[in-house]
């Protein structure tokens, strides 16, 4: 996890420009460097880095003797860059992963790197030989990417907008930032100005299809046919799969446990991944919630059962409210629901940070929208429909659930894994038919559970614990999270402030919740005349679901 940031064409002055990159500093504490690029005095590189991997030679931009001409910005990992190092006979000249995107390049040209790569990347890659800018993200939008781009051709890249929405530019006084569409690269001209045209925009991965890197990863040979048997073993096997080769860092592995299935199983996952590996120390988990919380009570169970090094945070609802200024800079929307379970996850990374050594967090995010886990998915007229339902929610995660995965965990220079999303894993799952994965016997995740009934993993009473809402798993059972947010913002936000929303907001929010978030938004991102300034941002309360309503 680091923090990137590009321009090219810049009309004013790099120096006040570079300001800007410093907004993202909190996603690589650990060293910092901007870069002009030879040749382009008004472009420019900046990067903040979270040394995970490499902590000698992995400053970036990344240059090597063999490419001059390319100068590569990435956030993210490359979990098969070793094994499509050693298959084409690259020459590494340093550890850093990331060095792959330079080698594929060169040898086959963009198109066929990104399709190579196996892990969650954002990445700006620069050929001055060619004249070439290319921008490309992972198939879910893991890692964050956003772009402006102006008609004379001034093009500003960044992690996180917030990095993006106070540049200076004499076209016109707001650049219209937008989130850059995951599972997508984009190639652009760059003329001798040093400003840049948009030549096309490439989907280069639907997350139904099995990537091309699966030819050259080791999983083993997967079992052909849809009996449930041959099911459960091959997700048994790609999980697995997934954990494991998410164990690539220098730092200290923890894992995030809500009591939940999905952390569960991913935690347990990963401490039998890691003792596998010999990994000397132990695995560190974290749970957070309220006094009598069911989430706490829930991940304790788990952690006792696999042996992890327990760790549980306390919250109160002041401290909860304090903090919501800062989860909403951080995030970068007012979505309601988004907010709303963030507070748990950016006060538990908060304590991480603050008081272990764990850098790299596993994570159960994914797994709902991939196995149809959200409670509405009872109500799919047909199979076929939850499966469209399903796809829907998988591309729009970059909007909701990793965005604030992401952000929380970033605010606090940690980063985040999520064994879910794997391309391989979650391909494979989508390939089920439609009525393998929809709920069964009142149950959601069905298969998910199935899968592992006998493994012994997790406490039986875990794996087949009811979904909740993460926001409502932390809370006390005497008064939940929503409650209180309402009893607090009911103060907050009077009558007659609700009567001027229209007038006062684009996309006027609905609700006091949404008008008291908007107001902390604003104050953070002032409107501009079209709006929002970070389009792609949803005004809340957005719907999650296309299904009937409830």
């Amino acid at each position: 996890m680091c923090g990137i940031w590009a321009l090219f064409g810049s009309d004013d002055c790099l120096s006040v420009q570079c300001l800007s990159a410093m907004k993202i500093a909190h996603r690589g504490p650990d060293a910092f460097r901007f870069e002009n690029v030879n040749g382009y005095t008004n472009c420019c590189f900046g990067f903040h880095r979270l040394a995970v991997v490499d902590q000698l030679f992995g400053m970036q931009p990344i240059r090597v003797k063999k490419y001059p001409y390319l100068w590569l910005c990435y956030n993210g990992e490359i979990y098969n860059h070793k094994k499509l190092q050693h298959h084409f006979e690259f020459e590494y000249q340093t550890k850093v992963d990331g060095e792959i995107i330079l080698h594929l390049y060169d040898k086959g040209g963009i198109e066929q790197t990104v399709c190579m790569l196996d892990g969650v990347f954002a990445f700006i890659l620069l050929d001055t030989a060619n004249k070439k800018v290319f921008l490309g993200r992972d198939t879910y939008g893991v890692r964050p990417l956003f772009k402006a781009m102006t008609e004379d051709g001034f093009l500003a890249v960044c992690s996180e907008a917030k990095g993006l929405v106070n540049l200076k530019h004499s076209m016109t006084p707001f650049l219209k930032v937008e989130p850059f569409l995951p599972g997508h690269y984009e190639v652009l001209d760059l003329k001798p100005n040093g400003k840049v045209a948009s030549v096309e925009m490439v989907k280069h991965h639907h997350c139904r299809d099995e990537p091309l890197h699966a030819l050259y990863d080791g999983v083993e040979k997967l079992f052909p046919g849809f009996e449930i048997e041959t099911v459960k073993s091959n997700l048994r096997i790609l999980f697995d799969n997934a954990v494991k080769k998410r164990l690539m860092t220098d730092r200290r592995i923890g894992c995030l446990l809500s009591g939940g299935l999905d952390s569960s199983l991913v935690a347990a996952t990963l401490l039998k991944q890691l003792k596998e590996a010999q990994v000397q120390y132990p695995l560190q988990t974290f749970a957070i919630g309220m006094e009598d919380s069911p989430d706490l009570l829930a991940a304790r169970k788990v952690a006792n059962h696999i042996g992890s090094e327990h760790h549980e945070v306390l919250f109160n609802s002041e401290e909860g409210i304090q903090v919501l200024d800062e989860v909403i800079f951080s995030l970068e929307t007012y979505d309601i629901t988004t907010v709303r379970a963030s507070v748990g996850m950016y006060l538990i990374s908060k304590y991480i940070r603050k008081n272990t050594d764990s850098v790299v967090i596993f994570s159960g995010e994914g797994s709902d929208e991939l196995t149809q886990g959200y409670i509405y998915f009872h109500k799919a007229p047909s199979p076929e429909k939850a499966e469209e339902e399903s796809e829907r929610l998988l591309r729009e995660l970059y909007l909701f659930d990793v965005l604030r995965a992401d952000r929380t965990t970033a605010a606090h220079g940690l980063e985040l894994r999520v064994p879910f999303l794997d391309h391989r894993f979650s391909s494979y799952y989508l390939s089920l038919p439609p009525d393998m994965r929809v709920p069964k016997n009142g149950i959601e995740k069905h298969l998910l559970r199935e899968t592992f009934e006998d493994s012994n993993l997790i406490p039986k009473e875990i794996l087949w614990r009811p979904k909740e809402a993460f926001s409502d798993g932390i809370t006390s059972v005497k008064n939940s999270w929503f409650r209180i947010l309402q009893d607090y913002i009911e103060h907050q936000v009077d009558d007659a402030a609700m009567a001027s929303a229209a007038r006062n907001f684009h996309q006027y929010p609905k609700t006091k919740e949404g008008y008291y978030y908007r107001q902390i938004f604003e104050n953070h991102y002032p409107a501009v005349p079209t709006g929002c300034p970070i389009t792609g941002c949803p005004g809340g309360p957005t719907p999650r679901t296309l299904l009937p309503a409830l």
